[in-house]
């Protein structure tokens, strides 16, 4: 029995040993993998030189090891080495004036051209204010920290540890270079030209010293990061600089001709101040070189300014007229062919313009273009600050007659004092401004591996936002006592000259507290939107494989509806009690009652701008 056992025993491991061995058939051999153990000389900091050797987890702590050494070795830190001079190899040097472009000479040209075309007029005498300059209600003074957006952006990148073109030593000097060049230019000029501001503050007009300033800054941003870093530097800085040039214009400080000689002073002397470093320095202190592009493809983002010329005055007769059975000619000197004109300043006109090229030849692509026209005359429109405290209370009620066809005399001795102490309009905005934003082709004939020629045909739609002038007054409310003879009912008038039989009375103050001080739309001018068609022809030089320069004159046409306001009396709704108001304003009474409506003009009319610019361009 028990031999038995042993023998069922024995089986039973032998069983169980054969199906173990089964379920191990097909399996691969171990393998041991040995990883590659690679020299290397590195920073001890932080690393402990006396560790603890785990066979087991040899591999995962050698990996651990290696990241520490890779975060001390990469690890970001700012730049604050102002004085230490330092030169990455294999940087390229730039000869002496290796990098200039000298496009800042036809923005100074461009500005000095048009430098007359500007006019001093009597627009604004609200507050105290001389009565022979041009005031508006658009204030900002944005433009006095945008002008250092440059140097700002510079100096951040730099000391967060954004290695650009040059360090420490030579960017200082570069831009104290430029600066330099930039300030004598512009003071030298200034204060030799004596060119009256717009706002007729000051003699010191041109050039501007706030655009030349902010150009200045965004020509050493593109230099330092946006042809070594990206492009996109290059964009912000010019674009930043290029809307501090135009609101400098829109605060009345600056006319466009100061603003485009600015531009212009400011590119040339910061690419004067680092061509002169460029011969000082030579090799030292270079840390990038250039981006290159290979890509010829004429894909591109621009930004440019230019002016505009065309269409430079809007003119209105007596037959624009919308309400022409209310006005009788002869009471206004006009004889129906005589124009009212309304006269402009060269525009000032921006652009942010792209294209995706298909090859080296067509493209498309668009363009948002913002033109604004500047007054620089409005005619008899002005007249509103021509006044005297009676002058146009005089020249309205002076017309209303008694039964004996004697004019009634309406002067502040005869009327208890002045029914108007104060009266003057306000601009509230002197620009005609037209936004335009157009699609279409554009095409491109290169001429050599840096210059070619293009044309572009555009359609887009364009909106105006108008030009306002406010009126304003105040004064004493007056009344006016009369007597209308009627006879059955009806008004009794003279046989002989069928005038109507009436007294009046002197007007009198309804109240020793009695005023009035009312605002109203004196004159506006505004257009409907209108389908545009542009063209144009340009010439670009690539001076960088992802940089170029474009100078361009485009056309652009567009046909719009022009409507104009005139309403200079209205405040005599105010300065009247409703019954007297109803006297004058009474054709039966009164021979000047069509002056009390407002002058409504529409007239359709066709527009041709041509825009003379630059534009900086990234090829993309």
């Amino acid at each position: 029995m028990m031999k038995l056992k042993h023998l069922m025993a024995v089986l039973a491991v032998l069983f169980a040993t054969q199906a173990y061995a089964n379920n191990h058939l097909g399996v691969e051999p171990l393998k041991l993998d040995v990883p590659e153990m690679k020299a290397e000389l590195v920073s001890p900091a932080g690393l402990s030189l006396i560790a603890p050797v785990d066979e087991s987890n040899e591999a995962s702590e050698t990996a651990e090891a290696s990241a520490v050494v890779n975060t001390e070795v990469n690890a970001w830190k700012p730049d604050f080495s102002f004085f230490k001079s330092k030169t990455n190899p294999g940087v390229k040097p730039y000869k002496f004036m290796d990098d200039m472009t000298f496009v800042g000479v036809p923005l100074f040209l461009a500005g000095m051209a048009i430098k007359g075309d500007k006019a001093m007029f009597r627009v604004n005498n609200k507050d105290g204010k001389p009565n022979t300059q041009l005031l508006t209600d658009f204030k900002t003074g944005i433009d006095d920290y945008t002008q250092f957006f440059g140097p700002a952006m510079v100096v951040g990148l730099k000391l967060g540890g954004v290695e650009g073109r040059s360090d420490w030593p030579r960017l200082l000097a570069s831009s104290l270079m430029g600066y330099a060049i930039m300030a004598g230019f512009v003071n030298g000029i200034k204060y030799t030209a004596k060119e009256m501001r717009p706002d007729g503050s000051t003699a010191n007009s041109w050039p501007s010293g706030h655009t030349a300033t902010s150009f200045v800054g965004a020509t050493i941003l593109h230099k330092e990061y946006g042809l070594t870093r990206s492009p996109w530097y290059s964009v912000a800085g010019y674009g930043v600089a290029t809307a501090t040039g135009v609101m400098r214009v829109l605060n009345n400080r600056h006319w466009i001709s100061d603003v485009m000689s600015g531009a212009g002073i400011g590119i040339l002397s910061a690419e004067l101040g680092y061509a002169l470093c460029d011969l000082l320095f030579k090799g030292k202190g270079l840390l990038r070189n250039d981006l290159i592009m290979d890509n010829e493809n004429p894909t591109f983002f621009s930004i440019g300014m230019g002016i505009g010329l065309g269409n430079k005055s809007i003119d209105f007769s007596i037959t624009d007229l919308q309400n022409p059975l209310r006005f009788d000619p002869s009471l206004y000197e006009v004889d129906g062919t005589e124009k009212e004109s309304l006269e402009f300043r060269a525009a000032t006109v921006v652009d942010a313009e792209g294209a995706y090229f298909f090859n080296k030849y067509i493209g498309v692509g668009g363009r948002f273009r913002v033109r604004a026209m500047s007054a620089k005359s409005f005619g008899r429109y002005n007249d509103i600050n021509s006044y005297d405290s009676n002058e146009a209370w005089e020249t309205l009620l002076g017309g209303v007659y008694d039964n004996a066809d004697q004019t009634l005399d309406m002067t502040a001795a005869n009327i208890g004092g002045a029914p108007i102490s104060q009266i003057g309009g306000v601009v509230r905005s002197d620009h005609l401004a037209e936004f335009t934003a157009s699609a279409g082709l554009y095409f491109n004939l290169p001429i050599s591996s840096r210059w070619s020629v293009g044309t572009k045909l555009l359609i887009g739609r364009s909106f105006t936002q108008e030009l306002d002038i406010d009126g304003y007054a105040q004064g004493h409310v007056k009344d006016i006592d009369y007597d209308l003879w009627v006879k059955n009912g009806d008004i009794f008038r003279d046989p002989t000259t069928g005038e109507p039989y009436f007294s009046l009375q002197a007007p009198t103050n309804t109240s020793d507290n009695a005023t009035y001080n009312v605002e109203w739309d004196y004159l506006t001018l505004g257009a409907k939107s209108s389908t545009s068609f542009g063209t144009g022809l340009s010439v670009t030089y690539r001076y960088k494989s992802n940089f170029s320069w474009r100078l361009y004159c485009d056309y652009d046409y567009t046909k719009k509806e022009f409507t104009l306001t005139y309403d200079p009396y209205y405040f005599i709704r105010s300065a009247l009690t409703p019954n007297a108001y109803n006297l004058v304003a009474n054709s039966v009474v009164s021979p000047y009652y069509a002056a009390l409506e407002p002058m409504v003009y529409k007239k359709d009319k066709k527009m041709n701008f041509f825009t003379l610019g630059l534009s900086f361009l990234v090829n993309l």
